[in-house]
């Protein structure tokens, strides 16, 4: 059964499916707990999104990953939208999908299928994050493992919501300063992080107080919750 998933919440969100790796099983179950206002299926996302049975509202790319018999099936479908994208452009898929979900005004956008085994895209798509400062109030990418986020000033984490047992944290700028970590196993007071100098003391954090926050002063950090 198609799903149409939708959010209940005040909070304007959209859920992206791109064209890396995703666990489907896990995928189902997690989607299924929560509700999203926007879906948009990505190039060879759209063929994940055909696993998971979720219906796009549009479907963006240059399809050069996706079938041309599968993309027609969507065009016969009332309420699915198809953007086809010049090949030869400046912005990746995945980056066109985002433009266009602040286009929608999503406040929240959550990125599935964001990882994989092309390392390249991984990285591009955690530097995508940053396309999003100040334009919606939330962005992550999602996996089994990990969620990923960029923190530019303070976020605040509680422990019953944190998404597995270890947060990390790792420097996107050369420098980011004034890093303070209070409710963690490992709190910090105004350090400064640099990428050639403190790469590992941030990396396998844990909540131990009901809620956790990080802050910082300059600089960009990229916070990524794992689970074995």
């Amino acid at each position: 059964m198609w799903q149409h998933l939708r959010n209940m919440e005040n909070k304007k969100s959209a859920l992206l499916i791109s064209g890396g790796h995703i666990d489907i099983e896990y995928t189902k179950k997690y989607i299924s707990t929560r509700n999203y206002d926007i879906v948009i299926a990505v190039d060879g996302g759209l063929k994940s999104a055909m696993k998971l049975e979720v219906m796009p509202d549009y479907i963006v790319g240059d399809f050069d990953t996706i079938e041309e018999d599968i993309l027609k099936k969507y065009t016969q479908i009332d309420g699915v939208s198809i953007i086809r994208l010049n090949p030869e452009k400046d912005l990746t898929d995945t980056q066109s999908a985002i433009e266009k979900a602040i286009e929608l005004s999503a406040d929240y956008i959550e990125i599935i299928g964001g990882t994989g085994t092309r390392l390249d895209h991984t990285i591009a798509n955690i530097h995508t994050l940053q396309m999003m400062e100040g334009r919606c109030s939330e962005a992550v990418i999602t996996n089994e493992n990990n969620r990923i986020r960029i923190i530019y000033d303070k976020y605040v984490i509680k422990k019953n919501e944190q998404f597995g047992k270890y947060v990390s944290f790792l420097p996107l700028t050369d420098v980011v300063e004034k890093i303070t970590l209070t409710g963690f196993k490992y709190p910090l007071k105004n350090y400064d992080f640099t990428i050639k100098g403190t790469l590992s003391l941030g990396v396998s954090n844990e909540i131990i107080d009901e809620e956790a926050e990080v802050s910082l002063k300059s600089g960009r950090l990229i916070m990524i919750e794992s689970r074995d």
